[in-house]
């Protein structure tokens, strides 16, 4: 039987403005919409939403033309980089906001979980919260009270449950969100990147809850995470989106496979950022590979160039680099020890070697982020780029090591310490 139905969706946005952007416009839109019953006169002209291209069109399409179906009790895996639409077409489904084409058809009631703390007051307790939620699910004030003790178990916030949740940190407000969607029984349960904000232990747990609700209890689960590891535990089919539209869609695995192989080819050797932005008090113009490529062995060090700007004086920063595997797991990270200065105004380049990383055969993404403290105990971060460089690793020939680099999910989120030298290479 068919849960979910997505008929033709697409999502039209004008960028920067509410609306047309003029009165003309707006009354023509409303004109050929609600009198003489036609399509919006402004859908031909959007342009494919390519978050790292400008065009020349002030209307995008976040999504296109999306047509699917998700059976009852499967578990879809959505996945693609950022500014893909995935959010959007959760939303949509959701009924957050509405398609600008299209329809959707689901069968039973729809539990969403897609920010930190979706559909809860501020005011109110976590008791109260539970309630509320429930409610909108559609569910009794009798139904509720007898899932509740289950429901604060789940969530490990009994000691703070008649607390208003804006006294919650971001961790606390997803593991109640979660365990109120998951256990106030809706048909479909819709989960985005949230769970990434909980701990460790915690995503294990609301895995294996998901997977219970689905392969247990026949419900439908949409997930959508930047951790391919987590979706391959626990989605069977997956849908690959790009730039708004479907790029593949199968099996978990080949879905997988296909979005690492795309993203590996995609990334290129440098990347230009758009600076000038005051709020940042210093922040990345640009990052580049040292040696001008992006392959190395084993046993030789990898070198990245920062260009950054700051906008007042930091007597000591620090810049992280985090490396990813391909399925975005994280493998480990590394700050620099030395001391690095800016001055208010000041462009300068960094030299960032990454020494001994003992890294496996394979291919590897980056995230980087520049501020004040190292990277266990971040007093701030200052600005933060991540999936905009990737590198390959291959076997030297002293060194044939076929092990896979440990992960950080495997290990508990352990960190492995990278050896780095950092120094000015440019004023």
């Amino acid at each position: 039987m068919t849960a979910i139905e997505f008929n033709n969706i697409s999502k039209l946005y004008r960028l920067g403005l509410v609306g047309t952007g003029t009165l003309s416009h707006d009354l023509k839109r409303w004109w050929t919409m609600n009198i003489r019953g036609k399509e919006d006169p402004y859908l031909t002209i959007g342009e494919t939403n390519d978050r790292s291209s400008k065009g020349d069109s002030d209307y995008v399409w976040a999504l296109k033309d999306i047509d699917f179906k998700v059976e009852q009790g499967d578990v879809v895996g959505i996945i693609g980089k950022n500014g893909a639409g995935k959010s959007t077409l959760l939303k949509i489904l959701s009924k957050v906001t509405a398609p600008t084409t299209g329809t959707i058809r689901a069968r039973g009631r729809i539990g969403s979980l897609l920010e930190v703390g979706t559909g809860f007051h501020p005011e109110m307790t976590g008791r109260e919260n539970i309630y509320m939620n429930g409610a909108i699910l559609g569910m009794t004030k009798q139904e509720i009270t007898k899932k509740l003790d289950e429901i604060v178990d789940f969530s490990g916030c009994e000691r703070y449950i008649d607390t208003p949740v804006k006294r919650y940190s971001s961790g606390m407000m997803v593991r109640l969100g979660f365990a109120v969607a998951a256990h106030l029984d809706p048909e479909i349960l819709v989960v985005d990147e949230v769970l990434a904000v909980g701990d460790a232990e915690f995503q294990k747990k609301a895995i294996g809850k998901m997977q219970d609700v689905s392969r247990g209890e026949g419900r439908t689960v949409l997930f959508v995470s930047h951790n391919m590891s987590a979706v391959r535990k626990l989605c069977r089919q997956g849908i690959v989106l790009k730039n708004g539209s479907i790029d593949f869609i199968g099996n978990v695995n080949g879905a997988v496979d296909y979005y690492i192989d795309s993203k590996a080819s995609d990334t290129p050797l440098y990347m230009d950022f758009i600076g000038g932005d005051d709020s940042k008090e210093i922040e990345f113009l640009s990052v580049r590979f040292a040696e001008g490529r992006n392959t190395f062995s084993t046993n030789e060090p990898i070198s990245f160039v920062f260009k950054v700007h700051a906008h007042r004086d930091i007597p000591n920063f620090r810049i992280n680099t985090t490396i990813y595997s391909m399925d975005e797991t994280a493998i480990g990270s590394v700050s620099n020890t030395e001391t690095l200065g800016i001055k208010n105004g000041e462009e300068k380049e960094v030299l960032f070697s990454l020494n001994d990383h003992h890294l496996a055969a394979g291919k590897y993404t980056l995230a980087f982020s520049i501020g004040i403290g190292n990277h266990l105990t971040a007093q701030r971060d200052f600005d933060y780029i991540s999936n905009v460089l990737s590198f390959s690793i291959e076997n030297s020939d002293k060194d044939n090591r076929q092990e896979s680099a440990i992960s950080l999910w495997d290990s508990g989120w352990g960190h492995i310490i990278f050896k780095a030298n950092l120094k000015y290479v440019k004023s």
